[in-house]
């Protein structure tokens, strides 16, 4: 008698931790808070992830986030979610390793394959833009960082870009088949500095092909200075582009808005990209939908037992 009115206590506190939230065997508890984790509010990835979870009113409107919120850039969030086991942040899928569990969007996973063949919908386009002709510090200057922007659209350039994690745009020539075209990468350019900025997200694959590229190109010094999507623009040909922090190419990790319009010939598209949700390694949820990441990051959900359903 005694053995079945301990087994009673045992089913009875089971379902009484249960109703509770509970612990899986990883010891993760679902009654725990949710820490959300966001871009700010001059990021393209923000823009690009507001958008895609049909919140765009959020990008640039920190009232409208879950009171609480953590700002980070890209590497911060990446770094803050693999030790915070109850936070939930996105980065570019560029980014993404195995510190930390990449959510699948809509039950489709995040993955090139899947932005390659349009069933991943959370992506966005790599953008860049130069400064506008004879606006260059010399014309050397100007020659390098054209020959970069011609660089970028080869299979060369194609090869940096999906090796790093984005999804480069169709190419049918290599660089030894313009290079020709470009005279000044056969001068010796070892004391001229190229400024890149933007977009942190696109740093890395950035970084990439300048080291690639200038060795093709008399061995000019890339100087790399990534502080958000809105400097791209602003510090190539906008309010910023004759100051301290001046570039001669900038990047955007989303399209260009109505007031970054640039003259003729200087902005494009580089690549493809993906944004993913990301989370703790033992945190239990493995899918989320639009309405489930709008929900967490108004603060419709507070919970992780809220969201893990």
């Amino acid at each position: 008698m005694k053995k079945v009115t301990l087994a009673l206590m045992a089913i009875t506190i089971v379902i009484i931790l249960g109703a509770c939230g509970g612990t899986d065997s990883k010891g993760f508890e679902t009654s725990k808070n949710i820490t959300v984790y966001t871009r700010d509010t001059s990021s393209g990835t923000r823009a690009g992830f507001m958008s895609g979870i049909d919140y765009s009113e959020a990008a640039e409107d920190d009232s409208l986030i879950v009171n609480g919120f953590v700002i980070k850039d890209n590497t911060g969030i990446l770094t803050s979610i693999a030790t915070d086991e109850y936070g939930i942040g996105y980065i570019s899928l560029a980014s993404l390793d195995s510190t930390v569990k990449g959510l699948q969007f809509e039950s489709v996973e995040p993955t090139l394959e899947n932005v390659i063949n349009d069933t991943y919908d959370l992506k966005r386009p790599f953008n860049y833009v130069i400064r506008e002709d004879g606006d260059f510090g010399s014309e050397e200057e100007e020659q390098i960082s054209k020959a970069f922007i011609a660089f970028l659209g080869t299979i060369d350039g194609a090869d940096i870009i999906s090796d790093k994690g984005a999804v480069s745009l169709d190419s049918s020539q290599l660089w030894d088949d313009i290079k020709a075209d470009y005279s000044i990468c056969l001068e010796d350019n070892s004391t001229i500095t190229i400024k890149f900025g933007g977009s942190d997200s696109i740093e890395k694959i950035a970084k990439a092909l300048t080291e690639a590229f200038a060795p093709k190109c008399g061995d000019f010094v890339p100087e790399h200075d990534h502080t958000g999507s809105s400097d791209g623009f602003k510090r190539t040909q906008g309010s910023e582009k004759d100051g301290d922090n001046a570039k001669h190419i900038g990047f955007a990790s989303r399209p260009f808005k109505d007031t970054e319009v640039g003259a003729n010939d200087t902005q494009g598209q580089l690549a493809w990209d993906a944004i993913v949700a990301i989370v703790h390694l033992d945190n239990d949820l493995a899918n989320v939908t639009a309405i489930d990441l709008k929900n967490i990051y108004s603060g419709a959900y507070i919970i992780w037992e809220d969201a893990i359903n």
